[in-house]
């Protein structure tokens, strides 16, 4: 069944969430939506069973059904509660990033943990109850959707580990009165995931017709089991399933950085796990909305830091503090061209229009006319326009296909650059530091326009080489959020004031100070950045996110995370 399909067939279908049923009603037949009595009979069955999981992918921070079609995809979003980027909405992200969140917040900590188990819960009754069709179904289709829900189940416990710790869990279909189940250890439940990505690695197809794009394949298998050994520090088991996809020689990075986050570059080579998208079906996403600026249509609520633009290294491969060809008067010359790919800085042209956030720059050229002509600058007089000075470019698209508030434009969840960057630290983690490390980071490196780190390093300057390539790499990708807690460093680089760029020009003072971390700091010019909020973290409580409190007001056989 066509992925684009779901959406005509989902609405009503595993509409309640894992433990909502009322003791009365636990063996009545609904009336009004498929019951575990009366379905599963049937291969269409099992395929509208399995879709409808896929419809789990779509889900954002926003809790109402009509903003679940209309706003970001969750993973990018973890971004804005770390160093790099920041939301100005008063929100969850906000509250994350200033270590205020609490068991109460109402938009990500329970819906998010009520939404992972609900899709964990439909992926247990569909492997326990398929059987019912097995003898009607074709074998392959059979084994491919046994193979699938196991992918997801892994997929959203991979999670609830990762963000909540220790969690409950459920490998069967529970009934209510059995529900109120203690947390169990995330290790235990690691060595799980590993074995079901494992066993869905052997069945998943390595590639899909087209009609079905956005299936889990082969290689979205061991993508996750990479991923979930990565941030579990299971050196081994991470770069052996990075190497093992790897020889799967289905996927290359694509060759232009720039254009891999627009239409023209999507559904790449580089693309191992998508989310789909689709205005005919109304499955379609807001970032452009959110990161456009306001002559664009836009309103710039998610936005880059000057931490982040500094981290950016010259095109000679020196941190901007050690490279002769930094200029701090003219900063975003010879950059990473990365840099110029994922942030709209100013003095350069975005959709269109000329981008200046200096005060006095009150207006600005308009090129989407012929000739061009000067327009009011929103960037400057507009109260809500960016703060920081810095907009993201990264995930929006100057394609005439593009819609302010209905991107089609699919969301890589996993990518080849994440796999060869997971095998190096792998490696270098293992003590086995050889040339295919040096190749898998000089592929990602001299793809971006950067020269190769030549042999001879140590383990730890290799060890920051990696972490500075998945900073810059991956930005509005959601991945910062957990490399800065699982490299334990989040206690480091994330308390003190978040900064934009300078109130008014640059200056050749403009250089910060780097921490052996990799964080620039602004001691000596504070006072002539713009300021725009302040960052707590306290490592006994905020490498964990808190058990929502209205889970443990019905389990009270649920403990909660330290000091929340």
């Amino acid at each position: 069944m066509k992925l684009k399909s779901i959406i005509l067939i989902i609405g009503t279908f595993f509409g309640s969430a894992l433990f909502t049923a009322c003791d009365d009603y636990l063996d009545r037949l609904p009336l009004d939506q498929p019951s575990d009595a009366t379905f599963w009979s049937t291969e269409s069955e099992l395929k509208m069973a399995i879709n409808a999981v896929y419809r789990s992918l779509y889900w954002t921070d926003r809790t109402t059904a009509t903003a679940l079609n209309t706003h970001l995809p969750l993973p990018l979003l973890f971004d804005f509660a770390t160093d790099i980027s920041w939301d100005r909405n008063l929100n969850v992200w906000q509250l994350i990033g200033q270590g205020q969140v609490t068991a109460v917040e109402g938009t990500l900590i329970f819906p998010l943990w009520s939404h992972a188990y609900a899709q964990i819960g439909h992926c247990n009754r569909l492997l326990a109850y398929m059987h019912r069709a097995e003898a009607v179904t074709n074998p392959q289709v059979y084994a491919r959707i046994a193979a699938e829900a196991r992918f997801f189940r892994a997929y959203w416990y991979h999670w609830m580990i990762n963000l909540y710790g220790d969690v409950p869990f459920i490998t069967e279909p529970v009934a209510t009165r059995d529900a109120a189940l203690p947390r169990t250890g995330k290790d235990e439940i690691y060595r799980f995931l590993i074995s079901e990505l494992d066993a869905a690695a052997e069945v998943l197809p390595v590639e899909y017709p087209a009609a079905e794009k956005g299936h889990a394949t082969k290689g979205a298998a061991l993508a996750l089991k990479a991923r979930t050994a990565l941030y579990a520090s299971d050196w081994a088991a991470a770069g052996t399933a990075a190497k093992e996809l790897m020889d799967l020689n289905k996927y290359s990075l694509y060759p232009s950085y720039d254009k891999l986050f627009t239409y023209e570059g999507q559904n790449n080579s580089e693309a191992i796990f998508t989310i789909q998208f689709s205005r005919t079906n109304q499955m379609v996403h807001q970032t452009p909305s959110h990161t456009r600026g306001r002559l664009a249509g836009g309103f710039v609520t998610k936005i880059p830091t000057q931490a982040l633009v500094d981290s950016y290294e010259c095109i000679d491969g020196l941190r901007i503090d050690k490279s002769p060809l930094y200029d701090p008067t003219n900063p975003f010359k010879n950059r990473d061209p990365r840099l110029y790919a994922t942030i709209v800085y100013p003095g350069s042209v975005f959709l269109g229009y000329q981008f200046e956030t200096h005060p006095d720059s009150l207006t600005v050229w308009d090129y989407n006319q012929t000739p061009a002509r000067r327009v009011g600058n929103q960037e400057v007089t507009n109260p809500y326009a960016t703060f920081s000075g810095y907009m993201y470019r990264k995930h929006v698209s100057s394609d005439a296909r593009e819609f302010n508030s209905q991107s089609e434009l699919p969301i890589m969840l996993y990518r080849y650059a994440e796999i060869l960057l997971t095998y190096a630290e792998a490696r270098i983690e293992q003590g086995q530091i050889d040339e295919s490390v040096y190749s898998a980071i000089n592929a990602v490196r001299t793809r971006a326009g950067l020269p190769v780190i030549t042999t001879g390093k140590s383990a730890d300057q290799l060890r920051q080489i990696v972490r500075q390539e998945r900073k810059v790499e991956f930005v509005f990708e959601g991945q910062r959020y957990f490399d800065i807690r699982r490299w334990k460093i989040a206690e480091h680089i994330m308390p003190g004031r978040l900064y934009g760029r300078p109130l008014r020009e640059y200056k050749a003072k403009y250089i910060p100070r780097f921490d052996e971390y990799g964080h620039p700091h602004y001691d000596a010019y504070a006072s002539e950045l713009r300021m725009f909020d302040t960052r707590i973290f306290n490592p006994a409580k905020d490498y964990l996110l808190p058990v929502p409190q209205r889970e443990r007001d019905i389990n009270p056989n649920l403990t909660q995370n330290p000091l929340y």
